[in-house]
């Protein structure tokens, strides 16, 4: 008697920012249904593994340490770790993600590596959204059921004001400040929704909490949570939340996609139409783009929230 065949065994690979992450959830998910019976892990970076953890597309996680090109034991670990699945799903798509496919072996590869199976072969494939563009790139492996990933297992205890309150997320890469609509603006539309009865709630990471201070300053109603929230927190916030209004960041790629009404804030740094936050079901939140943020009035923004806010 022949012995069973192994259930198929399935790799992603996400690296990337949290926003770029948030963006692949609806991809695990499709992929995870369209594969049933699959043995599914991830290959990703130590920031983002806790999450992919206790995610439910995910029989396991990889940690990939990024081993310089020149680094020859750690490539040999890495060429380990990638051995033996039966289809990798690269939805890095990056030269470096790209390489991995000759340190895998070369399987069943959907991406843009040269030689793989189920390429994504769109030229135009730089000019979409990063959701359209997963999506496409799944069609072309046979993946054509995308539902609506489930997040309820993002979510926490944390405490929250009883009264209707508002996110708001001021920081952004620490690299790219021009992304930052700035703290004095925030200060400003923070007082004209505590006039509005809303609650201002400021996130960020522990480093942003100078731009916490400023916005408590000259809006003492605020409640300063920077560096104090882990990502199920961020979520569970999300839910409860009017409104959120921020920068072009990943938090607010997560309080999108958990339905939060969201305004978010461009400047020529970066594109709405390829990486902007999406909502559930792909749905867009409201955006406002300009040259330079340094230039966007309170006034614009609050025009902009939300309908009815």
């Amino acid at each position: 008697m022949r012995p069973a065949p192994h259930p198929p065994r399935i790799l992603f690979i996400r690296l990337g920012a949290l926003g770029d992450f948030v963006l692949s959830f609806g991809p695990f998910a499709a992929v995870r249904a369209h594969h049933p019976r699959a043995e599914i892990a991830l290959l990703t970076t130590a920031p983002f593994a806790g999450l992919a953890r206790q995610a439910p597309w995910f029989d396991r996680v990889i940690v990939d340490a990024r081993p310089a090109w020149y680094d020859v034991a750690g490539l040999w670990r890495l060429r380990g770790q990638l051995r033996g699945f039966d289809r990798v799903y690269d939805l890095q798509t990056s030269s470096r993600s790209s390489r991995y496919f000759a340190l895998a072996g070369r399987p069943e590869w959907s991406g843009i590596a040269p030689g793989c199976a189920l390429p994504h072969a769109n030229p135009d494939r730089d000019a979409m959204h990063t959701l359209e563009r997963q999506r496409e790139q799944l069609e072309m492996a046979g993946v054509t059921d995308f539902p609506t990933p489930d997040l309820s297992w993002l979510a926490s205890g944390i405490t929250m004001p009883t009264e209707p309150f508002a996110l708001l997320v001021p920081g952004a890469a620490p690299t790219r400040p021009r992304k930052r609509w700035p703290a004095d603006k925030f200060a400003a539309l923070a007082a004209r929704l505590t006039a509005r009865g809303i609650i201002p709630v400021v996130l960020g990471t522990a480093a942003e909490a100078p731009l916490a201070a400023a916005i408590l300053q000259a809006c003492p109603a605020a409640h300063d949570l920077t560096g104090r929230t882990t990502i199920a927190d961020i979520a569970s916030l999300a839910r409860r939340a009017t409104l959120a209004v921020g920068n072009d960041t990943g938090p607010m790629h997560l309080i999108a996609a958990i339905g939060c009404p969201c305004l978010v804030l461009f400047s020529a740094e970066s594109d709405p139409a390829l990486t902007a936050p999406r909502g559930p079901g792909g749905t867009w939140p409201a955006v406002l783009r300009v040259p330079d943020l340094a230039d966007l009035t309170v006034e614009r923004v609050a025009a902009a929230l939300p309908e009815g806010h």
